[in-house]
């Protein structure tokens, strides 16, 4: 990629202060606050007024509120020419958040809860790398070291867990999905706005997954942070939600309903300058996720060869376990070692990893055939060969499948052939 192009995309170069336009846009989600909504107003203003020193405009987004909250946003706005006021019929923080993000013409956007738990000398840190380009997006966290955090154990114990599952269930690699501290810049939330589909409290972990899938940066900020004791967040309700989310979301990046691929050559940051000449960029990431895929494949290699080999013989045992292994192997090779998503040229990449299998096969078989036909081998000596030929065709199968089946040049061939 030229330099031109990389310069293109969106949250590479560093924010330009010049213009009417506000620099930072941060959105107040609310829904019956006419209580806690003033007092928060004036101190983020003051903290704006005194440590910010762009542009800025404060977003109320009142959520469908019957009490007196949008009676106290106008007066705010009056009062404050920095203030704004989004109405809107329907309650959802992720569809305030989606609808106001997507009007403003700020070049960073941010949101914070309404009972400013979290500590706002956090804030210059948040916005500061998405102004310079270095960041897509930022997080405040209050599992990261350093973070100072004072709440009861019951919501301590839910967080932890809820962040446990999503990095076992959707590989999530930032630390905190739903402190509501976070800022992104205007020019990548166009981009992956309109593919998130929550409007409640999941809009955040959808918005960080899709972000994180599309290769952008997510940066951390561990942030000072105090419980609202008087909050009215259903803790179990928004479990049950963000569970279905997180299946939601998992089924949609399967079947390729969210362009993952696409957003990725479109947003994400290319791979840093290789240091050591001769070696090909994400070789050893590449060889790490290979050898540790490749290790579970030989582990439930051996598994099912002894389950089989009673029934069925040695070789025919070999078969059906390398077989079984091989369709694993291939499609956890596709996705974690290569990060190739979605249905396009799955069936094809099958069909050549079974060509590659068949090597395999060929390769250990023939140990096995030589071995039985030199000696009457024991357990223990016909398992030694086994692993030695599979670690062989181990060797093998990467060289096959870096330079052959997901090539990056074959991939980027077939994408431009595709209607």
């Amino acid at each position: 990629m030229t330099a031109t192009a990389s310069a293109a995309r969106p949250g590479r170069a560093p924010v330009d202060p010049a213009g009417p336009q506000p620099v930072l846009d941060v959105v107040i989600p609310v829904h019956n606050e006419e209580s806690d909504l003033e007092p928060c107003i004036r101190r983020l203003h003051a903290h704006l007024a005194r440590h910010f020193a762009y542009p800025y405009r404060i977003t109320i987004a009142d959520n469908a509120s019957t009490d007196a909250t949008l009676r106290v946003a106008a007066g705010l706005a009056a009062e404050f020419p920095e203030v704004a006021v989004h109405h809107l019929g329907e309650k959802g923080r992720g569809r305030a958040l989606n609808a106001v993000w997507r009007a403003s013409d700020a070049a960073v956007l941010a949101y914070m809860d309404v009972d400013l738990s979290t500590d706002l000398a956090a804030l210059g840190p948040l916005v500061a790398p998405l102004l310079s380009g270095h960041s897509d997006l930022a997080i405040g966290s209050r599992l990261a070291r350093g973070a100072r955090v004072v709440r009861g154990p019951k919501r301590e114990f839910v967080s932890r867990c809820y962040n446990l599952i999503l990095r076992s269930t959707l590989a999530a690699k930032f630390s905190d999905a739903q402190c509501g501290f976070k800022a992104i810049r205007a020019d990548v939330a166009r981009e992956l706005l309109p593919h998130v589909v929550d409007t409640g409290w999941f809009f955040d972990t959808e918005l960080l997954v899709l972000a994180q899938r599309a290769g952008l940066r997510i940066h951390e900020v561990p942030v000072d942070w105090v419980d609202d004791p008087d909050s009215s967040v259903d803790i179990v309700k928004t479990a049950a939600e963000d569970l279905k989310g997180i299946l939601r979301v998992t089924k949609a990046t399967l079947t390729g309903e969210i362009p993952v691929s696409r957003l990725r050559e479109q947003l994400g940051r290319q791979p840093i300058g290789v240091d050591a000449p001769g070696v090909p960029p994400r070789l050893v990431t590449q060889l790490v996720r290979f050898a540790a895929i490749g290790a579970g494949s030989t582990l439930a290699y051996l598994v099912l060869f002894l389950l089989l080999r009673t029934v069925l013989g040695a070789q025919p045992a070999n078969f059906a376990a390398l077989l079984v292994t091989a369709v694993g192997n291939t499609a956890l090779n596709r996705r974690l070692t290569f990060g190739i998503r979605g249905r396009a040229g799955a069936g094809r990449h099958q069909f050549e990893g079974l060509i590659v299998f068949g090597l395999g096969l060929a390769l250990t078989s023939g140990a096995l055939a030589l071995l039985d036909g030199s000696t009457t081998p024991g357990l223990v000596l016909e398992l030694t060969v086994l692993v030695t030929a599979n670690l062989a065709a181990t060797v093998l199968r990467f060289l096959l499948l870096r330079g052959w089946v997901f090539n990056p040049r074959r991939q980027a061939a077939s994408r431009k052939e595709r209607p």
